[in-house]
């Protein structure tokens, strides 16, 4: 490697550069559900689990409470969560999907394999990228 700083020898770049082009893949698609990325993420995590904690949103999401809490404020307002203090502590936040975020699951489901298909990578390839960027990621932990 000639130069260390040069642009095309940095790893941060390619990495930065495929989360906005991945990102700006989802745009039209979420757009049709009226969410932005950050909300669809916030919406898997509550479809998979029916209720969760802004803590552990914000654990799974790699997000903290000051990104969370407009985020969650925004989704509240357009009714698709509810947001209740914990009668045990009122220092923790639970959320539920409302009927209207439920409802949303439905119309979400093809946007995996359009961006699949938007991506032109193979499935083993997809894979193999998810298993290394996991990998990076777990090792911050």
């Amino acid at each position: 490697m000639k130069d260390p700083l040069s642009l095309k020898n940095q790893l941060c770049f390619p990495i930065y550069a495929l989360a906005k082009e991945v990102i700006n893949q989802y745009r039209p698609l979420l757009d049709e559900l009226d969410v932005t990325y950050p909300q669809y993420l916030v919406l898997i995590v509550l479809w998979d689990n029916e209720e969760q904690t802004v803590g552990q949103l914000g654990e799974k999401l790699f997000l903290d409470s000051g990104t969370l809490t407009p985020l969650l404020k925004r989704m509240e307002q357009k009714e698709m969560v509810i947001r209740k203090r914990s009668s045990n502590d009122e220092r923790i936040v639970k959320l539920s999907l409302t009927p209207k975020g439920t409802a949303l699951k439905e119309k979400a489901k093809s946007i995996p394999h359009r961006i699949m298909e938007s991506i032109g990578i193979s499935q083993e390839e997809l894979l193999i990228l998810k298993e290394i960027i996991i990998k990076i990621l777990n090792k911050k932990k």
